[in-house]
């Protein structure tokens, strides 16, 4: 698949109210998620080259059935893509277990096609459980993060 079809299809997938598009094509596939679908109206787009912070809505984040015992709540993947734990390469992760975060802090980000959606927090508390380690392939939706 070459390098147009690919920006043709991203381009696509931005103009529609298509969710998601995964494309194979000679044994190469790829997946292209509409993350913008997901923000709230006013969400933030940073100036800084193709990483965007896409804001955590309530339907995304938490889900009443995720709700441990404690009254925990589970920090959602907005989209499909690589978790990083730190902002740099080498560089200390956002949070710890045991951090106490507040509303709106960095938690990690989600890398998809080199386009960088920093996940925040959606409440104040300490981060009691971390799903995903860093480096690993992530889905839209999958719980990453439990803050209580």
């Amino acid at each position: 698949m070459d390098l147009e079809t690919i920006r043709t299809l991203i381009e696509f997938v931005g103009r529609s109210h298509v969710s998601e598009l995964v494309v194979s094509e000679d044994g190469v596939t790829v997946r292209i998620s509409n993350a913008t679908s997901r923000r709230l109206p006013s969400g933030r787009t940073s100036t800084q080259g193709s990483q965007r912070i896409a804001e955590p809505t309530p339907a995304d984040v938490v889900d009443e059935a995720e709700r441990d015992a404690t009254g925990g709540q589970t920090v959602k993947a907005p989209a499909f893509g690589v978790l990083h734990r730190s902002p740099n390469p080498g560089a200390p992760a956002f949070v710890e277990v045991g951090d106490a975060v507040e509303v709106g802090q960095s938690l990690c980000i989600v890398e998809a096609m080199k386009v960088f959606n920093t996940v925040s927090a959606h409440k104040s508390g300490p981060i009691t459980r971390i799903f995903v380690s860093d480096g690993e392939e992530v889905e839209a939706g999958q719980p990453l993060m439990e803050i209580g």
